[in-house]
């Protein structure tokens, strides 16, 4: 044993002290952060890791971060034994193989009666059939989605738990504490239902993050391409919008990308990122469930498409040569109105996003009648003005309906059809230039293109987290055409370091 101090004792040395009210196995960052999270929240905590490095690591974050009541182990069997019965142990794990492998390290010493959390992101037929397999041994199992990231994990995530209500409540006063903490909603945490219902609903939470990040990327190209906002007019619009309804995490951190320069060079870095970005899964799982359960989901599915669109560098240098064009079409765009018709279609196709989540989740709520709500667990997971649409519709007790039609949300698209549609502010029959931009992030589908968009890797700088190397561009809708200049001739990009 590794104490919060970093002394080691002997073997034996684990029960001379107090037994810990939980465990957690598995500390990458997610999970080193979870664990300082659960600790400092004044729950004594065991932890875990094959790689006892990371052991010592977070023995020491605990120690330097306030001396939290965070104990780290070496072997498995005194780490189980560390932890007051029933025994709960929460998994961040990668998916798949090593969450089975985990399972079977930790199984050898549960008893009848302790439980397992799953706090990755895993396919939730797997979840259900490992909860079948546990309860055969008098194991309790829960699936739980954990949103917001390593921020997230450390100050407030967003937690989706499913499967035995049991095991939930055994550790629901410890959820409630460490879950994210939003004004007039309370905890971001609520008991999902049973089987895998807690992965289902966060696997379709991140495939709404992947269209909720594709309409900001083509809101940024519209505004950047068509009215040929500088990006520190573009940090200004996005700093402004993040105080109204479009409040959210994604836009927060969209305003601060424009700021960051090159610091290899001149210029900005949102200019240099490749254009290029990869996925880790969960969004082609929400789009291949939304077919299996005939729900349309033409956003999320879109966003996706733009997501292997992207990979393909070389055909779009290719196709950029063949359709080739100009934004410029001698005409005067109308900045102040281009903005706020971007703000307005933003809002409005953000809604419908939502509303396809909400259909797939709803889908399998009927046909399986597993319970599955989102009411309390989603309203701080995106700090999202919109989210409060479906938050509030789950909240009731209304039975749950697409977002767009129900009464906190109904009248957004249709208020906002004009800026939406590219319909003139003052009548005629043709669209004027401040409108027709709006075009590609019309409802319900977000229109993907094979043009690269001049070299820029917006979006890799809201998927990627910081450090990673890969990046993509925004796509365009096809009411654009494609730039004179194709990326394939622009100066050499270079990966970010920053995002």
């Amino acid at each position: 044993m590794v104490d919060e101090a970093g002394a080691m004792p002997s073997d034996a040395g684990w029960y001379k002290m107090a037994l810990t009210r939980i465990g957690l196995a598995g500390l990458a960052v997610m999970g080193q952060n979870l664990a300082l999270n659960i600790a400092e929240k004044g729950f004594p905590i065991s932890v875990y890791n094959r790689t006892t490095s990371k052991v010592d690591e977070t023995v020491q974050r605990a120690k330097l971060e306030g001396n939290l009541p965070l104990y780290g182990f070496h072997d498995p069997a005194s780490f189980v034994n560390s932890i007051q019965k029933p025994r709960v142990v929460i998994m961040l794990v990668k998916a798949g193989a090593p969450v089975d492998q985990t399972i079977a390290t930790l199984a050898a010493h549960l008893e009848q009666g302790d439980c397992i959390v799953d706090g990755g992101n895993e396919w939730y037929e797997n979840t259900e059939r490992r909860e079948k397999a546990m309860e055969e041994r008098g194991l309790l199992y829960l699936g739980m989605g954990v949103s917001g990231g390593e921020e997230g994990a450390r100050h407030g995530p967003s937690m989706m738990p499913g499967g035995s209500l049991e095991a939930y409540q055994y550790i629901e006063d410890i959820l409630l504490k460490v879950s994210a903490q939003v004004p007039d909603s309370g905890p971001c945490v609520t008991y999902i239902g049973k089987g895998g219902s807690g992965n289902f609903v966060k696997m379709v939470h991140n495939g709404i993050e992947y269209g909720d990040m594709q309409l900001i990327a083509e809101a940024y190209d519209v505004l950047k391409s068509v009215g040929k906002l500088t990006n520190g007019e573009l940090q200004q619009v996005f700093t402004e919008w993040n105080k109204g309804e479009l409040l959210s995490f994604l836009v927060e951190i969209t305003a601060d990308i424009f700021s960051i320069k090159d610091d290899q060079g001149e210029g900005y870095l949102v200019d240099k990122v490749l254009d290029k970005t990869g996925m880790k899964g969960t969004g082609k799982w929400t789009v291949q469930q939304a077919a299996e359960l005939s729900v349309a989901a033409p956003t999320i599915e879109a966003s996706l498409d733009s997501r292997f669109l992207s990979g393909l560098k070389d055909e779009r240098v290719a196709a950029s040569k063949i359709f080739q064009g100009d934004y410029s079409s001698g005409e005067t765009v109308d900045k102040a109105q281009l903005i706020e018709d971007v703000r307005k279609a933003l809002y409005a196709s953000k809604i419908c996003s939502y509303a396809q989540g909400m259909n797939i989740i709803k889908a399998p709520r009927a046909r399986r009648r597993d319970g599955a709500s989102t009411s309390a667990s989603w309203p701080g997971s995106g700090r999202a003005g919109a989210s409060s649409a479906p938050a509030s519709s789950t909240a009731s007790r209304r039975p749950m309906t697409g977002t767009v039609s129900s009464p906190t949300s109904s009248s957004t698209p249709s208020s906002r059809r004009r800026s939406w549609t590219g319909k003139p502010h003052g009548g005629g029959s043709s669209a004027s230039p401040s409108t027709t931009a709006s075009a590609p992030l019309a409802c319900p589908r977000v229109w993907p293109t094979l043009t690269p968009t001049g070299g820029t890797g917006f979006l890799q700088t809201l998927s990627r987290p910081r450090g990673t190397t890969s990046g993509r561009t925004p796509t365009r809708g096809l009411t654009c055409p494609a730039p004179s200049t194709p990326s394939g001739t622009r100066s050499p990009t270079r990966r970010s370091k920053m995002l």
